[in-house]
């Protein structure tokens, strides 16, 4: 790959999309893949297996960073870091093998089909904040299920996993502890099973524009944490990904 030279309008989008996400991810400590994914395949036009390779990529930095931050606060229960750990590999190997066999053109609308339920998910869990605490029963299909979506949706991994665990009745600060930590291995899985199958060529320039935009707006997220409610947070976030989903599927299939 050549990284020495690189057009920097043509880095503008992507900055952009990193941007972004990360200001939303770092609110709400989730939704960096799904946002990312949905602007990169909906609004750019980038092929879903090279827009999952990217953001995946991307996400080995900024999972790495948050994962060990986590550790050091004590926020990961080790028994649900291994139940989930193994299954949600698995499932992200699936997940990108299966993206990365299919036809771009035929597997996107199904992509932004799937982007556009987690946004409406993540409307309605906005609108039903807080959860209601329940005894948490499944955690293996879970990562194996949230594993598979991420990779072949590009992202999906935290709003599936974290929303279903805390919605089990799982201790929060543990729940989005562990389930960072656990998307660092699942992001360094997925990336590696993408560069097999469809190698690194032209993922260079859009990957370093991701990750500029993703730095930038790292402080910017961690203030919005502290000042914006979470429910109105999730209400926003899964009307903007419903709407520009819903876009994409609109350009995609009319």
């Amino acid at each position: 790959m050549d990284f020495g030279s690189f057009d920097l309008a043509a880095l503008l989008p992507f900055i952009g999309v990193g941007f972004a996400a990360q200001l939303v991810d770092g609110a709400l400590g989730m939704a960096f893949g799904v946002i990312s994914n949905t602007l990169l395949v909906g609004v750019l036009g980038v092929p879903p297996a090279l827009a999952s390779q990217r953001v995946h990529l991307v996400e080995c930095f900024t999972t790495a960073t948050s994962g060990i931050s986590h550790l050091l606060h004590g926020n990961i229960d080790k028994k649900l870091f291994f139940s989930l750990l193994i299954p949600g590999m698995i499932g992200g190997i699936l997940g990108a093998y299966v993206l990365s066999s299919l036809d771009a053109s035929v597997v996107k609308p199904f992509v932004l089909v799937y982007l556009a339920l987690i946004g409406v998910w993540l409307l309605v869990r906005g609108l039903l904040y807080p959860p209601k605490i329940k005894k948490v029963k499944m955690i293996a299909p879970l990562g194996l299920a949230g594993g598979f979506l991420d990779a072949a949706g590009g992202g999906g991994w935290g709003p599936v996993v974290t929303s279903n665990l805390l919605i089990q009745g799982g201790d929060p600060r543990r729940v989005v502890g562990t389930v960072s930590a656990v998307e660092f291995f699942l992001t360094v899985t997925v990336s590696i099973a993408f560069i097999v199958h469809i190698g690194v060529a032209q993922v260079a320039g859009g990957t370093l524009g991701l990750l500029i935009g993703g730095v930038v707006a790292s402080p910017i997220g961690a203030i919005a944490a502290k000042r914006i409610p979470v429910k109105p947070m999730l209400i926003m976030v899964g009307v903007v990904l419903t709407l520009t989903s819903g876009f994409g599927i609109y350009k995609a299939w009319f």
